[in-house]
């Protein structure tokens, strides 16, 4: 895992989780994004459209650093790749994602939810990993559970995070950034509500940098 990639995550701090229906409004979407000073998103690969999408907000905001999430096998790491992917995301991990996603080179976030999962992402040499899904395995306290055997990992909590829970998260120190849907929900897509996006992700980028 690139150490640049890490601190590039850190100071983000909020990575908005994005499923899209249309490839055709991604160019709006990423420009309401980069004006509310968000910096790094992670589209979901569960549509038709993410892949398209994906290559079109790399058109349009080349600056965006813009991932690719629900990368289940090599095949989906290769085609997100080939779309332009700046990293690759996964709840899991397998033995043959993990070969190919160093295969591409690209960082990428296993998911963890045990003990044992973590374990298994430390021997493919992964200590910067997905924490999901954060609110139903446990929450902050369990993070904190966690910090005790597993010094040297740290995470990026996504699942049924919000705006009044995300910065319980990054105040823990084994937590370098966090995921959610609430700064461009499927709904605000939906409605082309592109001004509320561009302020979710203003206040995300605040309260990140406020430490609220």
């Amino acid at each position: 895992m690139s150490s640049d990639f890490q601190k590039t995550c850190q100071t983000a701090g909020v990575i908005p989780v994005i499923e899209i229906d249309d490839a055709a409004i991604a160019a709006d979407l990423s420009h309401a994004l980069q004006a509310g000073g968000l910096s790094v998103v992670e589209l979901t690969l569960r549509t038709p459209a993410a892949l398209p999408a994906l290559h079109a907000m790399k058109a349009a905001c080349p600056d965006l650093i813009i991932g690719m999430g629900t990368v289940l096998c090599a095949d989906d790491a290769r085609r997100a790749a080939e779309h332009g992917a700046d990293f690759l995301v996964s709840p899991g991990l397998t033995n043959p994602l993990a070969k190919a996603a160093k295969a591409l080179a690209l960082p990428f976030l296993p998911g963890v939810a045990t003990p044992t999962d973590i374990m298994r992402a430390r021997d493919h040499d992964y200590h910067f990993l997905k924490f999901f899904p954060a609110e139903a395995a446990g929450g902050v306290t369990y993070l904190k559970a966690l910090g005790g055997p597993f010094g040297n990992v740290v995470f990026c909590p996504t699942g049924g995070i919000g705006p009044d829970t995300a910065n319980a998260y990054l105040r823990q120190p084994n937590v370098i950034c966090v995921g959610g849907s609430w700064v461009a929900s499927r709904a605000l897509i939906k409605a082309h509500d592109w001004s509320a996006i561009e302020d979710n992700a203003r206040k995300a980028r605040a309260a990140v940098k406020s430490g609220v």
